[in-house]
């Protein structure tokens, strides 16, 4: 049985429709913050990261278990989490981290991310880390406006960046519970650099209409995101969206290495997804 926590989140709830197609039994994990709703077949139980013991239900009988930290995981007991993972027979966790704590090790942004990854690492289950960059999906941000006056606002418009769709990631995932990849991090991108004014297009296209994109202000970026992120996690995401390094404008292989697939581009995502656009 997996246990796939985060389950209502864009990687979760692909991952557990692609374990349930599968014929495996799946228990979905969420806080019920959102609306639930899980594939055929699929068990639902509310749980919080934040409290370990809720967790106990969900994990008995567990074989893997796909470990999501939402925000910067910096309220996380990580150590009562491995307790409970163990005390319940589970043998493998596939974390979800990010891709900036490789690229940017020791920001406070990350560190949270860096420090769950060690303990998984040195819990004595078998292990996947997986450190995706920017997702596609992050485009949904921009929905209401596209809707409203068919406009994109974004800052660094033309700053590429290979941001990956949370299908490849829930693929991925879904490799490493069943075995074989235990011990291995996958750095997780898209198939080519876009910037967010090419994005625009590839939306306004799949759209079959015009789109304008204006370009945010770093400092206007930085107030709107407050209202739902904390300081560190805003500084950090609008340092890799302005200034990206060479590493996180690298196209990885890995993706490729482990679904025998190139990753989707985000044009393929837009056409998949443009009903949230209309």
């Amino acid at each position: 049985m997996f246990v796939v926590t985060g389950a209502t989140g864009n990687v979760g709830r692909a991952l557990s429709s692609i374990l349930a197609k599968s014929g495996a039994e799946v228990t979905a994990v969420s806080r019920g913050r959102r609306p639930v709703v899980v594939p055929d077949g699929v068990r639902h139980h509310r749980a919080d990261l934040e409290d370990p013991a809720s967790l106990r239900r969900a994990l008995a009988g567990a074989e893997a278990m796909f470990l999501l930290v939402e925000g910067a995981g910096a309220n996380l007991d990580g150590p009562a989490i491995r307790k409970v993972a163990a005390e319940a027979g589970v043998k493998r966790i596939v974390l979800q981290s990010s891709q900036a704590v490789g690229t940017r090790p020791g920001t406070a942004s990350h560190a949270p991310l860096q420090a769950i990854e060690d303990l998984v690492r040195q819990s004595g289950f078998a292990w996947t880390i997986l450190r995706p960059g920017g997702f596609a999906a992050n485009a949904f941000a921009w929905a209401d406006s596209v809707r409203s006056d068919r406009t994109v606002v974004a800052p660094f418009g033309d700053v590429g960046l290979p941001v990956i769709d949370p299908d490849d990631i829930a693929e991925v995932a879904a490799k490493a519970l069943q075995g074989g990849h235990d011990g291995h991090t996958y750095e997780l991108t898209g198939p080519e650099l876009r910037t967010p004014r090419q994005r625009a297009a590839d939306l306004a296209a799949a759209l079959g209409e015009p789109i304008h994109f204006v370009e945010q202000s770093p400092d206007d970026a930085r107030r709107q995101m407050l209202a739902f992120m904390p300081p560190p996690v805003v500084d950090g995401t609008l340092a890799i969206l302005g200034a990206p390094t060479v590493r996180e404008q690298r196209i990885s292989p890995d993706v490729t290495d482990v679904l025998g697939r190139p990753p989707k581009p985000f044009a393929a995502w837009a056409v998949r997804n443009i009903g949230a656009f209309r």
